[in-house]
């Protein structure tokens, strides 16, 4: 019986993604601390996952367990960078299990732990909210900056004509931090006029928010932060947002894809003033709507108890699956970003 070659290719490429997928990569860990600079003295901490072939065990580190082989040898090439920036006083590994089944599915992501508001130092929420919503994607963008230049890291970053492929993650704080990346401009003006008339709908973000306070010098008529756009970064995912202190139109004019997780029942950062204003404002968004979850639902669960001004970090809503909802994810961010970068 006579076999085309067109078959015979089919079969020999399927056998192929079968040995593919049975030498399925694990993620590999490791920690580097990024020097400061003149202009941002304050080194960052960053915990960076990547494929590797070693085998990974369960490790309790803090409140939080990942599943990671320790200092590994990476992959000789990774699909692309991806940065990840946590919420406001949180933590390097709270978005663990996510950046681990991007590693798998060969990324390199690098988790940073924001100096000064992290949860062992809080002093950049001591601040203005100028400098705030400034130096959170300008750390973003030291952090990509320094595993460009790593000897170790820059030749595995895969490439295209557009230059390297890097995509950006966060939550809470750092979605805010991720969009201003991709383009977003924040109005610190804008706290006082959404909280003047929404203080009661969206408590938790007014009453945390840094702001001008009302009644400073020219507090309404403060001029507009400089750009914060890191052109580098090709694809962002937002989940649950700070999203109300960006003008619509910089958000109109982000030309990069970008997806937004709204948590329906987020009384953090309220959805109809954050994750929907983003949404409604950037062209071509994919936007997902939660149900049933919370503003941290995005995180993993911790081992212990930990306090927020909403509540146990922990915590659900009754009937809502955490883990089955992280699993989603760490199957769409993948293909989110495959999608975006390739």
């Amino acid at each position: 019986m006579y076999l085309s070659p067109r078959p015979i290719t089919l079969v020999f490429c399927s056998l192929l993604l079968t040995a593919a997928q049975a030498m399925a990569a694990q993620a590999g860990w490791r920690q580097i601390t990024i020097a400061g600079t003149p202009a941002d003295p304050a080194p960052i901490v960053a915990a960076l996952y990547y494929p590797t072939q070693a085998d990974a065990r369960t490790i309790a580190m803090g409140p939080f367990t990942v599943n990671v082989a320790m200092r590994a040898a990476p992959e000789a090439k990774v699909k692309g960078l991806i940065l990840l920036s946590h919420g406001t006083g949180g933590s390097e590994l709270a978005h663990s299990s996510l950046a681990e089944a991007l590693a798998q599915q060969g990324y390199l992501v690098a988790a940073l732990r924001h100096p000064g508001d992290n949860w062992q130092d809080r002093s950049l929420r001591g601040g203005s909210l100028e400098r705030y919503v400034t130096e959170r994607p300008r750390q973003a963008s030291r952090v990509i900056d320094a595993l460009l230049r790593d000897p170790d890291w820059k030749d595995r970053i895969a490439s295209d004509a557009k230059g390297p492929r890097i995509g950006a993650l966060g939550h809470s704080a750092g979605g805010y931090t991720v969009l201003a990346l991709a383009g977003g401009r924040a109005e610190p003006a804008r706290f006082d006029t959404h909280c003047s008339a929404a203080r009661a709908a969206d408590p938790i973000f007014c009453s945390t928010g840094q702001a001008i306070a009302p009644g400073t010098p020219n507090a309404a008529a403060s001029p507009p932060l400089p750009s914060l756009t890191d052109t580098r970064v090709r694809a962002v995912v937002a989940m649950a947002p700070m999203g109300a202190l960006f003008n619509a139109a910089s958000l109109a004019q982000i030309r990069i894809p970008v997806a937004v997780y709204g948590a329906q029942l987020d009384r953090f950062l309220v959805p109809r003033f954050h994750a929907e204003w983003v949404a409604a404002n950037v062209p071509g968004v994919d936007m997902h709507r939660v149900p049933n979850a919370w503003h941290f639902a995005f995180q993993d669960t911790p081992t212990m108890a930990i306090p927020s001004e909403d509540g146990d970090l922990g915590a659900n809503p009754p009937g809502f699956d955490r883990a089955a909802f992280l699993g989603r994810l760490q199957r769409e961010l993948p293909a989110f970003f495959d999608k975006a970068l390739n």
